[in-house]
């Protein structure tokens, strides 16, 4: 299908014979472009007016809208890298509370924190448990690091003081960039211990790296001593001197105007990180963000051009919106004098069906008491009793009546349930009842049809004559989809105490993927060519709903499709309003 066949509303070519003499009323694409026209007009006449006479603006507006920009990027950036740290830095921290020393030295349990760690927070590579002499005694890692001695190190003095050290980046023998978050813990014998967390700066790059920085803009990070550590685009490598000189110190974010050495002036933010070696850089190139200002009639233009665009896509998709709705509550009028009709002839049917049986089942009682009584005559005598052929004649007279008998019966039974009628309904008799209806037609085109009821599933309370009507449905609709020689399964089974489920699968044409989620909608068929209402599947969604289940559908073209049923065992009856 085109794109312009997809985005064609439903009620765009729909026309309706039955309107009569108010087919004015139910043009919906008259109605549609008239609900386009006036509403464009009413709202593109102000917004092109205020557009033509509102295009001045000031510069020094326009720097004050950038340095206000970049002091909120960076301030929303800073949290975000404050966060990152805190977050893996309170990780360490529930550990260590969590969990006993005895359980943090056990290699085993250690390496399932770690493994719980990972999938929790992205970014850990490893943990370590660093006693008070400044031993490792327990490591889980890539690495073989149990037993390093860390007392000389200048980190673990730091977590001596502080309780909490966060690592520059650096690349330590690992030979790749990485930094360390430790946590120092006191035991209750006055004694410590530090648990010591590597985390991939990956994800830390990552951080920065997606961000999107208007007039050629860079965010890294560096250290106080001017060390990049996270990439930058134009200011260095990573563990190299930034170009830019360190920033003074302050506990708030602060923006100002600086000249770069090649690329004119620049505006750049920073902020320090608290409790961190890092100070966060953003910078930009003034010059890229002073083009809008240069420009400011394309400018214009371009915002009345998209201003329109938007008007006027949400006017087309409002205005569809709305008489698609219009068109919706016209097609469900139809649907339910169509459901009315549906019933009225089932209703018929039923009748039709009890008085064909009951005129039927008299001739029958008739010929089966008189073969009946043949056949005991017969055998009265030796000379009939011994002719096989007479006696195997007169016992297909019997079989045949028994047959009619059964036939009858289902019409009556049929034509009983047509009215509400909640009663214990036993599934596997009810299944076989409505297969009798249609064996021969399974029978003339080789159709396999397995039913497997399990002994366990118990009797309920339901509408019998409902329950007719969706698995008639449910299985003719099976029949139609699939080619002769097919094989149908039914299948009952429970999948808790509340509900039992049945499943119809058929081997037949399939459903195509676009048209799975309509299935039910009312009128949708995929048998129009052949004379479907597209009702069917609609009405018994209505009956399994009226009931208080639920009906879903898998499907797969060229493999077969598959409907599933669930009932409740306790029937509630609807409330009459």
């Amino acid at each position: 299908m085109s794109i312009l066949g997809r985005l064609k509303p439903d009620f765009w070519d729909y026309e309706d014979s039955d309107k009569g003499p108010f087919k004015h009323l139910f043009n919906f694409r008259r109605i549609w472009k008239l609900a386009v026209i006036l509403t464009a007009g009413v709202a593109l006449v102000p917004v092109i007016s205020m557009t033509v006479f509102d295009y001045r603006v000031t510069q020094n507006a326009m720097e004050s809208e950038i340095l206000l920009r970049t002091s909120r990027l960076v301030s929303n950036s800073r949290r975000t890298v404050a966060y990152f740290l805190a977050e893996r830095k309170s990780a360490l921290d529930f550990i260590v509370h969590r969990n006993a020393f005895e359980v943090l030295t056990d290699p085993k349990k250690l390496a399932s924190i770690l493994e719980n760690l990972q999938k929790a927070f992205v970014g850990f590579t490893d943990l370590g448990v660093i006693d008070s002499w400044g031993r490792q005694r327990t490591y889980v890692g890539p690495y073989k690091l149990e037993g390093m001695d860390y007392s000389d190190q200048d980190w673990f003095k730091e977590v001596l003081v502080s309780g909490v050290y966060i690592s520059d980046v650096f690349l330590g023998f690992r030979q790749t960039p990485h930094l360390v978050i430790a946590i120092e813990h006191d035991l209750p014998d006055g004694s410590f211990y530090v648990l010591r967390a590597t985390v991939d700066t990956e994800r830390f790059n990552e951080l920065l790296s997606h961000l999107q920085v208007s007039g050629r803009g860079d965010a890294f990070i560096v250290n106080h001593q001017g060390t990049i550590q996270t990439p930058s685009r134009y200011h260095g490598n990573v563990l190299e001197k930034m170009s830019l000189p360190v920033p003074e110190y302050s506990p708030t974010t602060r923006v100002f105007e600086s000249k770069g050495a090649n690329a004119g002036p620049l505006v750049v933010g920073y902020a320090y990180i608290a409790d961190t070696p890092f100070i966060l850089m953003i910078v930009k190139q003034k010059g890229e963000l002073m083009k809008p200002w240069h420009k400011t009639r394309r400018k214009l233009i371009a915002f009345l051009a998209i201003s329109i665009t938007v008007i006027m896509i949400v006017i087309l998709g409002v205005a569809t919106h709305l008489v698609n709705k219009i068109h919706d509550a016209d097609e469900k009028r139809v649907m339910t004098l169509h459901k009315v009709e549906y019933s009225d002839r089932m209703a018929s049917i039923g009748r039709l069906a009890a008085g064909v049986a009951h005129e039927i089942n008299n001739p029958l009682a008739i010929i089966n008491e008189k073969a009946g009584l043949i056949h005991d005559i017969f055998n009265l005598k030796d000379e009939y009793a011994k002719d096989e052929k007479i006696i195997g004649l007169v016992e297909s007279v019997l079989s045949s009546v028994e047959r009619c008998g059964i036939i009858t019966k289902r019409l009556l039974s049929f034509a009983r349930h047509m009215d509400v009628n909640i009663q214990s309904i036993n599934l596997k008799d009810l299944i076989d009842e409505v297969l009798g209806f249609l064996g021969k037609e399974a029978e003339y085109r080789s159709i396999t049809v397995n039913v497997d009821v399990p002994d366990d599933i118990p009797t309920f309370k339901s509408d019998r004559g409902k329950l007719q009507q969706i698995f008639l449905n449910l299985v003719n609709n099976a029949f139609a989809a699939m080619s002769d020689g097919g094989k149908l399964d039914v299948k009952v089974y429970r999948e808790d105490k509340e509900s039992v489920s049945v499943k119809v699968v058929d081997d037949g044409c399939g459903i195509p993927e676009a048209d799975l989620k309509r299935i039910f909608e009312p009128f949708f068929s995929t048998k129009k060519k052949k004379g479907g209402t597209g009702l069917g599947l609609s009405i018994t969604y209505g009956l399994v709903r009226g009931l208080g289940g639920s009906m879903s559908v898998q499907s797969e073209v060229g493999k077969g499709t598959s409907f599933t049923i669930m009932l409740p065992l306790h029937f509630k009856q609807p409330a009459k309003r």
